[in-house]
């Protein structure tokens, strides 16, 4: 954390930030905190399929959102692409050239045949969606300090960390957000808690705030599954590691648990939740079996926890392999907004 915060104190802060709207412009009566882009979606000549993921994800829940909630493409805030020296204030001279060469970007991105790709193509199709979908992190971040809660239609790249990839996860969007709120905010935000519910462990944040204690993380996973990064593992101060196919009534009931331990033990002044929805039943990474109706009931918890005390919450959508959860995260959003969840604070 020393290293990260100190690459972001020595540089010059920009006169107009490119991702963090000025605090006149960041509440405006005709946009929900909702941040979305066309810019998200992974377009590749067809070679996006041979990774499970939903590449237009944030577009079909968009879609989605608009038919529920009679909403209009105006409806949404929508970031600017992260520029070098941005990524420069968390992630390696080192890392970054990396990125340069398509092997590496093929291992990060789990899609062997990208190796063969010319990397200025992988730039345009890839790296720079995920680009976008990291501004649209650190956009929300700033949203929710003045509505009280922002929703992030992407990003969650929690096996990124300072100086590696892995996951389909390049960019450390959530750390980002960490290094960018402690610096724009040193009088709101002094206290994080990162509640990670992707069925994967989030190694990637993990490794960036090791022994940081104005960082808490608390992560429920499968621990049969990748990562397995035992070493990042050490920096969770509230753990659950979850068995294959678990259901929704140890799974909920672990998870109203870590609530009330991870607030009696830490009170923070925002929220990130990376709220995957690869733990749902069938999903062909997350090999865990949380129902529809259970993610949602899980999503409802997590906000009424915080929300119910003041506290803001970043959501950002992270993993989810299946048809299914674009759907699920809408609905999920809709049963928030219905449950008053997503009011603006007074």
């Amino acid at each position: 954390m020393k290293r990260l915060t100190e690459r972001v104190h020595h540089e010059e802060i920009e006169s107009e930030e490119v991702v963090w709207v000025k605090r006149e412009d960041a509440r405006s009566t005709s946009k929900l905190p909702i941040v979305f882009s066309r810019q998200y979606a992974v377009r590749f000549a067809g070679l996006e399929r041979l990774h499970p993921f939903d590449a237009a994800k944030g577009k079909h829940i968009q879609k989605l959102l608009c038919a529920e909630l009679q909403l209009d493409g105006g409806s949404f805030y929508e970031p600017k692409e992260l520029s070098k020296d941005q990524l420069r204030r968390i992630h390696t001279r080192d890392y970054l050239k990396s990125l340069q060469w398509s092997m590496n970007v093929a291992c990060i991105a789990e899609v062997p045949v990208m190796a063969f790709v010319p990397n200025r193509y992988i730039q345009r199709s890839y790296l720079r969606p995920m680009r976008f979908q990291a501004a649209g992190s650190i956009l929300a971040g700033k949203l929710a300090l003045d509505y009280g809660w922002a929703i992030n239609l992407g990003g969650g790249f929690h096996h990124c960390c300072s100086y590696r990839g892995g996951g389909f996860c390049p960019y450390a969007d959530i750390s980002l957000l960490i290094v960018r709120l402690f610096e724009q905010e040193p009088y709101r935000v002094r206290r994080i808690m990162i509640v990670d519910l992707d069925a994967h462990q989030g190694n990637g944040h993990e490794r960036d705030f090791n022994n940081v204690a104005a960082v808490y993380i608390l992560d429920m996973y499968n621990a049969f599954i990748y990562p397995r990064d035992h070493v990042a593992k050490e920096s969770i101060r509230c753990a659950v590691e979850l068995r294959n196919h678990t259901e929704d009534a140890f799974y909920l009931r672990q998870l109203k648990r870590c609530l009330m331990q991870s607030l009696a033990q830490f009170r923070p002044d925002v929220v990130i939740y990376n709220a995957g929805t690869d733990v749902l039943r069938g999903d062909p990474l997350g090999n865990l079996a949380i129902s529809a109706e259970g993610v949602m009931e899980r999503d409802r918890l997590v906000f009424s926890a915080f929300r119910a005390l003041g506290i803001p919450v970043v959501m950002l959508l992270s993993g989810g392999y299946t048809k299914a959860s674009a759907g699920v995260i809408a609905s999920s959003i809709v049963n928030l907004r219905q449950q008053g969840l997503l009011n603006e604070r007074n």
